[in-house]
């Protein structure tokens, strides 16, 4: 267009003279020209190098913990470990190369809903081209079936009615009309003048200017936030905020004892096999590998209840989210209408009406006639026994259809339409107030309402009907069964539930009402309200909304953007194309099974039953997977600070090394391996959906979390080498170090059972405590083989020495203390929070 005025805003004239073209279509040179100025009517793609994306897939904390691990096994001459840990990083890397691939089907998806032939005007004759040739001023014809393969203005229209689903989300079709002239400002669902790429007609034909075509359209701004990158898990941003101060530490901590060394006046090669240690004692070797095996049992847990996914950090994320920014229709609400409530007049007539003056067959056809189909009993026989003798298609200008059928021996005629527009040609004028109020007590409910009449044939002519108002039905398409119980069980949870839909606000307040998603007190936030608003008014504004109505694809992207750089982790559902920006956004975007591929190919999670109760129940279940997670981190940095504190404190105290390489190793990934294999297997503590969700950035290393690893670790690193200073002092070297060897593994083995629970001490319910995980007992039990094996078997592998029976006196009494150390802290933690519920 040659101005800033949008082709919606004008008349067709202006239109016409501003696109420089004509009724009869542009010449087939001129076409030509415009092809080679504006481009293909085609959705570009952003051309990625697979090599790239295979590279980038070896990239990550997590990632390289794991090549330091390979690297360290290698050194220790451990071949097992090594070539697993390489094949974990090698499938990891395959899969995700994998999945990254096939997320390239999004933008596909959305260019086939463009691709497609079009009947054009060209040269003054009607022809069929390829879509990827049309250009704006193109004249295109389309009728019921056609899909909208370029932006159009309208210049004729005939009973046109359109699926606007694609950039809406709302499956009810948009009638249009070419005669309107709207304002600049008109949003894209009022857009009634106009066509937009990737819809499709319904019902009825029309045509118009091509005005818009490939990367102008609507529809392009939608594929090109596609292409935007996600989010980092919460798990993955904690680990980097973690990892960072955790090297600083290190580092100085190597300094440190690198520097004392020295001072002592130990040679170079002592030094780097002091520092070899403590670099191996510092590093949880085994935290990427098992943190990875509980998020896949996790998601194989999610997979037996109609949750699939398709990237593994994903059921960490469910654990975290904060918002669920739900669809309505499909997720909240069934995705077809049906009759709520009725007002009758006369019911049996409302009753021939609704079956008579109808389309719908074989329970398919236009929504609302459905509706009336399943809501009318013997519909079919009614329509068999009064059959039709002549129609009047519905007409968008009049809002109304109408038809004539034979009604014991007399040609009966019924209309159905707007209240308003039936209300102008009524007879029984008496009964309109009353009929009126009813309507608008209906549309108040958020009902979409539609008037019945019916009077004896008096012919074609409109201006010939006489008929009196028999009825009002209205029409919502209802909640599905347990939403409501899902919702309250996510605002328990404090999680914000917002539901977002392109329908109008009466309407979404209406179901949120019914669903709890929206009380008394709460807002209603309408897309132009968004659009008036700037950041900061917006952000204040969502914190007391729970209904998005007449959202757009632009605006869930903006809100979702919002909440995430206020620190929310926001899940998305939705099943169309114009969900895909907010689905690729958001930190987890659900696509539902029976939704487009273009959206599953943006999530991150699939669910095969398309209700907000299955998104609740699994945040429920991913709230058991960051609680495992947690206790995984827990049991892991808390060994690996015993050990540095232990290594350290020797050295200070100018001692020999208490645990060398080789068996510290045999504690991160054999005995440590072996325990912190059971801990995805840990059942759900408590009811996690009774606790609000924790700030991500204190998920997994708060304040109390980062407490219990601290005096584990101190404690239990003090505690081993007061007791490896004691042991010097009766036993040779070698048999002091078998002796802490061994405690050290045994008390592991207390650690790991005590970390089975987080929120209650073990003998406050020693059945729970037994029960929790009982997996992890045949953990200790392996353990205890293994370790029995390299000590009295193969003890020159690890450099040891076999332990005599009164030695083990000392294992049992560290392990003792560790399970005391936790089980004391555990009790101060339970009544120092049983103290804070009584005093608030």
């Amino acid at each position: 267009m040659s101005d800033d005025i949008p082709p919606h805003a004008r008349d067709i004239t202006s239109v016409q003279r501003s696109l420089d073209t004509s009724f009869e279509g542009l010449s087939g040179e001129e076409a030509d020209r415009r092809l080679e100025r504006y481009g293909k009517n085609v959705l570009e793609e952003e051309e990625i190098s697979r090599v790239r994306i295979f590279i980038k897939q070896f990239q990550g904390f997590l990632i390289y913990i794991l090549i330091a691990a390979a690297i360290i096994s290698l050194f220790a001459a451990d071949f097992k470990d090594f070539v697993v840990i390489v094949a974990l990083i090698l499938v990891n890397g395959i899969v995700g190369f994998w999945q990254e691939l096939k997320a390239e089907t999004s933008i596909r998806a959305l260019k086939e809903l463009t691709e497609s032939t079009v009947s054009v005007v060209r040269d003054g004759e009607k022809t069929r081209l390829p879509s990827p040739a049309i250009v704006p001023g193109d004249v295109v014809s389309l009728a019921e079936g056609d899909t909208v393969t370029a932006d159009i203005r309208l210049f004729e229209s005939a009973g046109l009615a359109v699926n606007e689903a694609t950039l809406t989300g709302e499956s009810v079709p948009v009638s249009k009309d070419h005669t309107a002239v709207l304002d600049p400002e008109a949003q894209l669902y009022d857009l009634s003048n106009t066509l937009l790429s990737g819809t499709a007609v319904v019902r009825g034909s029309g045509e118009g200017f091509v005005v818009r075509t490939g990367h102008d359209t609507y529809l392009s701004d939608i594929a090109e936030k596609a292409q935007e990158g996600s989010p980092q898990s919460p798990f993955t941003r904690a680990i980097r905020h973690f990892s960072m101060r955790y090297a600083v530490l290190l580092i100085i901590l190597l300094v440190l004892v690198g520097t004392v060394a020295f001072l002592q006046g130990r040679d170079l090669i002592s030094i780097a096999y002091l520092l070899v240690a403590q670099l191996v004692s510092a590093v949880p070797e085994g935290l990427p590998l098992v943190v990875t095996l509980v998020m896949v049992v996790g998601a194989l847990a999610l997979s037996r209840k109609e949750t699939l996914t398709r990237h593994l950090p994903s059921v960490e994320t469910l654990g975290s989210a904060t918002v669920i920014a739900s669809d309505k229709t499909g997720t909240i609400t069934e995705g077809h209408l049906a009759v709520e409530d009725d007002h009758a007049l006369d019911a049996r007539t409302l009753t021939l009406a609704a079956a008579l003056c109808n389309n719908a067959a074989d329970d398919a056809g236009d929504p609302i006639d459905v509706a009336l189909s399943r809501w009318v009993e013997d519909y079919e026989a009614l329509r068999e026994q009064h059959p039709r003798t002549w129609t009047f298609p519905f007409d968008t200008e009049m809002k109304l259809m109408a038809t004539a059928n034979e009604v014991d021996g007399d040609t009966r005629f019924f209309i159905k339409g707007a209240f308003e527009e039936l209300a102008k040609r009524a007879e029984n004028r008496e009964n309109l107030d009353d009929l009126e109020a009813q309507q608008n007590a209906m549309a108040e409910e958020g009902l979409r309402v539609l008037a019945f009449g019916a009077g004896d044939w008096r012919g074609e002519d409109p201006d010939q009907w006489r008929y009196d108002i028999v009825g009002l039905v209205g029409f919502l398409d209802p909640p599905k069964e347990g939403v409501r119980e899902a919702v309250l069980t996510a605002r328990k949870a404090g999680i914000h539930v917002l539901m977002i839909t392109g329908d109008n606000p009466l309407t979404a307040r209406a179901i949120a009402a019914e669903v709890a998603i929206w009380r008394e007190g709460e807002s209603v936030l309408t897309g132009n309200e968004i659009e008036s608003m700037d950041d900061d008014e917006l952000v204040a504004t969502l914190k007391k909304a729970t209904v998005l109505a007449r959202v757009l694809p632009d605006h869930k992207y903006r809100v979702v953007r919002l909440l995430q750089d206020r620190g929310e982790i926001v899940a998305v559902s939705g099943d169309g194309v114009n969900d895909v920006p907010a689905l690729k956004a958001a930190d987890l975007g659900i696509a539902m099974g029976s939704g487009t591929e273009a959206a599953k190919s943006a999530a991150k999670m699939v669910i095969l039953d398309n209700n907000l109760r299955v998104i609740v129940d699994a945040i429920r279940n991913g709230r058991v997977i960051v609680d495992n997670v947690r206790k995984v981190i827990y049991y892991l940095l808390s060994t690996s600070i015993s050990e540095v504190m232990l290594i350290s404190t020797t050295i200070f105290a100018g001692l020999p090394l208490p645990l060398v390489p080789i068996q510290i190793l045999w504690i991160n990934l054999i005995t440590d391996g072996v325990q912190d294999k059971m801990f995805p297997f840990i059942k759900q503590e408590g009811e996690v959906m009774n606790r609000p969700p924790r700030p991500p950035a204190r998920q997994f290393f708060e304040r109390r979390q980062i407490t219990r690893i601290l005096i584990f670790g101190l404690v239990m690193g003090v505690a081993s080498f007061l007791v490896f200073e004691h042991l010097l002092a009766r036993f040779p070297y070698e048999n002091a170090n078998a002796i802490i060897f061994t405690a050290f593994v045994a008390f592991q083995w207390v650690n790991g059972i005590q970390a089975q629970k987080e929120h209650e001490p073990f003998f406050k319910n020693l059945r729970r405590s037994l029960t929790i995980n009982p997996l992890i007992f045949l953990g200790v039990l392996i353990g205890l083989l293994l370790q029995l094996t390299v000590i009295y078997l193969v003890p020159s592998w690890l450099d040891a020495v076999p332990l005599a029976p009164e030695q083990w006196a000392y294992v049992g009494l560290l392990s003792l203390v560790a399970f005391a150390l936790v089980e004391t802290v555990k009790w101060v933690e339970y009544f120092v929070d049983r103290d804070y519920e009584a005093a608030g």
